[in-house]
């Protein structure tokens, strides 16, 4: 288990803090993941609530494994505030949206079952880097262009606030101040070259599961 520091070498980013490093590295791969016909599609308004039900689902899969790493005394505080999990409110809006029984109405894709498997991998392991790369695509997402899907599906699909708490963040207060917070986090870390590059790729790794998940709901409502 590494400390908090999470340092293992004095080899340590001097060019750029290692938010911004990992933000501008993984630009590519964001963009990708965000521009994929189904959530371009589900935010433009041409399918439909049914198919943001799907969707849900499969995040309700990853949250389930992403929340069930227990909190380590040597771990960063941040990483487990109880502000972000989301678990809860995508098995409410679930069943608001009429999917009870969301296990059995939607079953995980087979990308869904291969990001869940890394994330089992990632949750389990003493090394807290690829877990952090992980919480940090997933949880910046939510409280970022995840607020533009909530207010787009009731723009168009007429979803309503008991249906969309996956997005509300009440007790956050300003989402940009806790942002701006989380990335100095981790930019205390005091991450050597290393850790940062491995950051880098795990967070590159889960844009592209992100990716892979959206071509499936198409695939799948085709």
């Amino acid at each position: 288990m590494e400390s908090e520091h999470m340092t293992t070498s004095t080899t340590h980013v001097d060019a750029a803090t290692p938010s911004a490093r990992l933000r501008e590295a993984t630009v590519a791969e964001h963009t990708s993941a965000e521009g994929r016909p189904f959530i371009a599609d589900l935010i433009e308004g041409r399918l439909s609530l049914a198919d943001y039900t799907r969707y849900l689902a499969q995040l309700a899969y990853v949250y389930e494994v992403l929340e069930s790493r227990p909190a380590r005394p040597d771990e960063p505080e941040f990483l487990h505030d109880p502000r972000l999990a989301r678990l809860a409110a995508a098995r409410h809006d679930l069943a608001e949206l009429g999917a009870i029984d969301w296990h059995t109405a939607h079953p995980p894709l087979p990308v869904t079952q291969r990001y869940v498997a890394r994330l089992h991998e990632v949750a389990g392991d003493d090394d807290v880097i690829p877990y952090l790369a992980q919480h940090y695509t997933r949880y910046l997402g939510d409280l970022s262009g995840g607020q533009i899907i909530a207010t787009m599906m009731s723009r168009h699909y007429g979803a309503t606030e008991d249906q969309l708490t996956f997005y509300r963040f009440d007790q956050i207060g300003k989402l940009v101040a806790y942002k701006r917070a989380y990335r100095e986090h981790i930019d205390h870390l005091g991450l050597d070259e290393t850790q940062v590059q491995r950051l880098i790729d795990e967070a590159r790794r889960a844009y592209e599961l992100n990716a892979a998940v959206f071509d499936e709901l198409g695939a799948a409502g085709a």
